[in-house]
């Protein structure tokens, strides 16, 4: 068992790698291997730490789940950062978070993830950061896990009267979203793409050509065929005519 002051830097660490879903008492307790009341003490004891020192970051204790949130007596600095024309662009994982988030909404963290098959958080808090997506309720789930959805400043950055105007699930399967974000990620491989840059309409149209162009490919049996007659003619020599039998002597 770890020490009093290590412990609580443990769930300092804990809760720096959970994220927004923060971690209840119970979560903190199993992987402490603590009892709940005593996981909590810990967790209480390093929100007052955190206060007292006047830390850029804190403790809090939002819908039964402890999580590290920004101190918000410099919110102004934060706000500054957060809508800084240096960091209006997305990465690659924030887009494709994005889109998996606009199709399949109100969506879990986790459920992101199994779709991505990496970890998610830095491109989560990205896009809440940049009020493209936010927490729409919680998951009736082990944990009670947030569930995110766009937002209107969505609809406004990409032109959208409302969700219905998304691209129609027939032409984009909900099934293989994932296949279909990596095609257009494929396709923008080397550029810094903008929130400005980007039109569901235009991707829409990109996931289709990369789905439905086909190249022409000539087979060995088809040039075969094409050239088979002429090529036969013109290779095979015309037969020696048979030599004339000789005549026979008369008696």
């Amino acid at each position: 068992m770890a020490d009093y002051s290590k412990l609580k830097l443990i769930i300092e660490g804990l809760l720096f790698m959970a994220g927004d879903e923060g971690l209840t008492a119970k979560q903190l307790s199993d992987i402490l291997q603590l009892d709940a009341a005593a996981a909590a003490d810990h967790a209480k004891d390093l929100m007052k730490d955190l206060k007292s020192k006047k830390r850029g970051i804190q403790v809090s204790l939002v819908a039964g789940a402890y999580r590290l949130t920004t101190n918000p007596d410099h919110a102004a600095y934060f706000e500054r950062m957060a809508y800084s024309p240096t960091r209006s662009s997305l990465s690659q994982a924030a887009l494709e978070t994005l889109s998996i988030v606009a199709y399949r909404q109100p969506i879990t963290r986790v459920e992101i993830e199994e779709i991505r098959g990496v970890k998610c958080d830095r491109a989560i808090q990205s896009l809440v950061s940049k009020d493209l997506i936010e927490e729409v309720g919680r998951a009736e789930q082990i944990g009670r896990p947030i569930l995110y959805g766009t937002t209107k400043s969505f609809l406004d950055y990409f032109g959208l009267s409302g969700l219905d105007a998304l691209p129609e699930p027939s032409s984009v399967s909900i099934d293989d979203l994932d296949d279909q974000t990596q095609l257009l990620f494929e396709r923008l491989e080397g550029r810094q793409m903008t929130i400005e840059d980007m039109s569901l309409a235009d991707i829409e149209t990109e996931l289709n050509e990369e789905r439905h162009s086909k190249p022409e490919i000539e087979t060995e049996t088809e040039t075969e065929s094409e050239e088979g007659p002429d090529s036969a003619s013109e290779s095979e020599p015309d037969p020696e005519p048979e030599p004339e039998p000789e005549p026979v002597p008369e008696n």
